[in-house]
């Protein structure tokens, strides 16, 4: 059965010139019967940094996959640019570092700084040399007798070398220690800066994309739970502490816990007008936003976007 609509919310950002780095219209791919992504549809605008949250086996993977021309989707469509994902001139302007850090065991770091600069007309080699040094590496060292983190390094040098126009990372910190990881935050937050760069970079650990990233992917289940300005959704939501006993509309409830005597809730609040009750109430992190969504069942809460306004979802989560 459908949910009534949320209250209005805040005007939506201005849009941005030219056509969205990445629009999903519909977009769904399956593995063997099963759907990994499912129904989504969403836009990020060219020059932000978008993180794609949500937890392991959520879809964000393939999400990246398919943007990265390695996936096909079983339906609807995914545009880069404006143009289809699977165009060919795409290449030069997307860079993608997957999860796995595929890169020539054989090859020194050198040696893979040199192909990366062969293959790629605007290839950049101080910035790729910058990544390189600040992890200390020897250009003689082989790829396969690197550390984890030191393959990491290696697999953003190229991406970064590239100078690509978006910049696609899956999973990019799991493998570094904090400071090789502030140090590449800071080298992608300055890229993003300086040159317009789109980066859309996939995590499932929250605190890695707070204070870094200002547009929001939420994957969950393989389909679209938050997508919007990561402001304007933090905006749009009150964390609320009241009484336990104390009821809330089921409209713009979006998690709610009994603690002994009182109850915490997270609801979306649209323009940010208080809710009427005896309710005590705050802007959330957005740990805390993330948190909320995700310990809501994919089909109970409704997909929000950065306006404040959520689509009318069915009980199996399929927007209707």
């Amino acid at each position: 059965m459908n949910t009534p609509p949320a209250p209005a919310g805040p005007p939506a950002p201005p849009a941005p010139c030219g056509p969205a780095a990445l629009a999903a219209d519909g977009l769904g791919k399956r593995y063997r019967g099963e759907w990994a992504l499912r129904d989504c549809t969403f836009a990020v605008p060219a020059g932000r940094i978008c993180g794609v949250a949500g937890p392991n086996g959520a879809g964000k993977s393939t999400l990246l996959g398919i943007a990265a021309r390695l996936l096909t989707p079983t339906e609807g469509e995914l545009r880069v640019f404006g143009e289809p994902a699977a165009t060919e001139d795409l290449r030069a302007r997307v860079a993608y570092v997957a999860q796995d850090k595929p890169l020539y065991p054989g090859f020194t770091v050198a040696e893979t700084l040199r192909l990366g600069r062969e293959l790629n007309p605007a290839w950049d080699q101080g910035l790729a040399e910058q990544v390189i040094d600040q992890g200390e590496l020897r250009p003689r060292a082989k790829v396969g007798s690197l550390s984890g983190g030191q393959r990491t390094r290696v697999a953003l040098a190229l991406a970064l070398g590239k100078r690509p126009d978006l910049l696609l990372l899956d999973e990019p910190m799991s493998d570094l220690d904090p400071l090789a990881r502030h140090q590449l935050m800071g080298t992608l937050m300055a890229e993003a800066a300086e040159r317009g760069t789109t980066i859309v970079v996939s995590s499932h650990i929250i605190p890695e994309l707070d204070g870094v990233i200002d547009y929001l992917l939420l994957v969950q289940s393989g389909r679209i739970r938050l997508c919007g300005d990561v402001e304007d959704l933090l905006d749009g939501h009150q964390l609320l502490t009241g009484p336990a006993g104390s009821a809330l509309p089921e409209d713009v409830l979006v998690e709610q816990r009994s603690t002994g005597r009182r109850i915490d809730a997270l609801v979306r609040t649209g323009d940010g007008d208080p809710v009427d009750g005896p309710w005590e109430g705050s802007r959330p992190s957005l740990e805390e936003l993330l948190l909320g969504y995700l310990r809501t069942p994919a089909g109970t809460a409704r997909a929000a976007t950065g306006s404040g306004r959520q689509e009318q979802t069915t009980e199996n989560g399929i927007a209707a």
